[in-house]
């Protein structure tokens, strides 16, 4: 059963039936915002971008996005780039795997964030969401969704953290501006 989570909300990351996931899979997905012009609607593609930046005692320490697709140790794995969004209808457009059991014991915290690299703002995006998936199973866990686009490029979506033995996910929501993760390094480190 998926839980939709709403900003700031924290949801423990452990099977219906008892124990821990193996396993996740960070979905994202967009459509680009149909516009009214002179001949009608329109649309104009956009690129968003998921990364996934692991922290170490605070400190980032590795990232997977479209020019690194594999972490330095194997545990997170980014599927590959989509250019233009929309898959389909709930489909993911991106997605970042994280095999929970390898990543390294000083990585204490996985920052998923989703940035605009031609610069366009979320204005131009709709039916922007994020969930994770058991992927073991397939079953949607959570799914934050991205209300309305605003006059920023970028969005600190969510983040796993360790919780004792187990893994948390907190759904952050938070507007940011930056065309890489770079950009938005100053942005995540609030939430950490």
């Amino acid at each position: 059963m998926t839980v939709n989570m709403t900003k700031g909300q924290a949801i423990s990351l452990e099977k219906s039936g008892g124990g821990s996931l193996s396993a996740v899979r960070m979905g994202l997905g967009w459509q680009a915002a149909k516009r009214r012009g002179l001949f009608g609607s329109r649309t104009r593609e956009v690129d968003l971008d998921a990364s996934a930046v692991l922290f170490a005692d605070g400190q980032p320490v590795d990232v997977v996005f479209f020019q690194h697709l594999t972490s330095n140790d194997g545990s997170v794995r980014h599927t590959g780039d989509n250019l233009v969004g929309g898959v389909g209808a709930g489909g993911d457009d991106e997605s970042i795997l994280v095999d929970l059991q390898r990543v390294p014991v000083h990585i204490d915290q996985i920052v998923f964030t989703v940035n605009s690299f031609t610069g366009q703002t979320f204005q131009e995006v709709e039916n922007a969401f994020c969930r994770l998936v058991d992927e073991t199973t397939g079953e949607e866990l959570a799914r934050y969704t991205l209300d309305g686009g605003g006059q920023y490029t970028a969005q600190i979506m969510a983040k796993v953290h360790r919780a004792g033995a187990g893994w948390k996910m907190t759904a952050l929501g938070s507007a940011a501006n930056g065309r890489t993760f770079q950009d938005l390094l100053p942005s995540i480190v609030p939430h950490l």
